[in-house]
């Protein structure tokens, strides 16, 4: 196996890289086996455009308050009808989701929104990422994001945030699967990572 990701990676562009391998029954699906999976969106909030990490951020130079934030993140944790937060081309069946946690955690000028929920409807968390971004600029009030929840209709809830910045750091599968598991991304905020990682694990 260790050979097969080493040779992977020789072959796969410079933006792919394949972390290891392993042989799987029959019965597994990555798609349908999951239990769960954790997005990252990492917010640059400062009023200088950032020239390092241009793409692997999103920049946002209005002043964002993080508490004004937390507090309107709390709407969307909990099993609820998202089509508020879906976009026009998606193609679940249901827009009803279970979100077991949306941290927000903050670096520097770095402010990361920390999702986990059993799936994901196609532009979720970007919207998410734009309502809270609008709410933590002092432009809505928090009741805004239980509003836009409630009124389940996709153009209450503003402008969809940008993609730079958004990483699907883990997806979790049954224990009998056995599957190995890394630190959590992005690797640029490892050690913030590993920390609040840690803190929501322990409750």
């Amino acid at each position: 196996m260790h050979a097969w990701v080493m040779g992977a990676n020789m072959n796969l562009p410079g933006d792919i890289s394949v972390t290891w391998a392993k042989a799987m029954p029959a019965h597994f699906d990555a798609r349908f086996s999951a239990m769960a999976r954790r997005y990252r969106y990492v917010i640059y909030n400062d009023q200088i455009r950032p020239a390092h990490m241009a793409e692997e951020v999103t920049w946002n130079h209005r002043p964002l308050d993080i508490e004004l934030m937390r507090e309107a993140a709390k709407a969307f944790v909990g099993t609820h009808d998202f089509s508020a937060f879906r976009a026009r081309q998606c193609q679940a069946k249901s827009p009803v989701k279970t979100v077991h946690h949306l941290q927000l955690l903050q670096h520097g000028k770095f402010i990361v929104i920390d999702v986990r929920a059993n799936a994901f409807l196609h532009h979720m968390v970007r919207n998410f990422a734009g309502v809270l971004m609008t709410i933590g600029a002092g432009e809505r009030p928090v009741e805004w994001a239980q509003q836009v929840l409630q009124a389940r209709i996709r153009r209450t809830g503003g402008v969809t945030a940008h993609p730079y910045g958004l990483y699907l750091v883990r997806v979790e599968y049954p224990e009998e699967f056995k599957l190995p598991q890394r630190y959590l991304g992005p690797h640029f905020l490892s050690g913030l990572a590993d920390h609040q990682d840690s803190c929501l694990n322990n409750g």
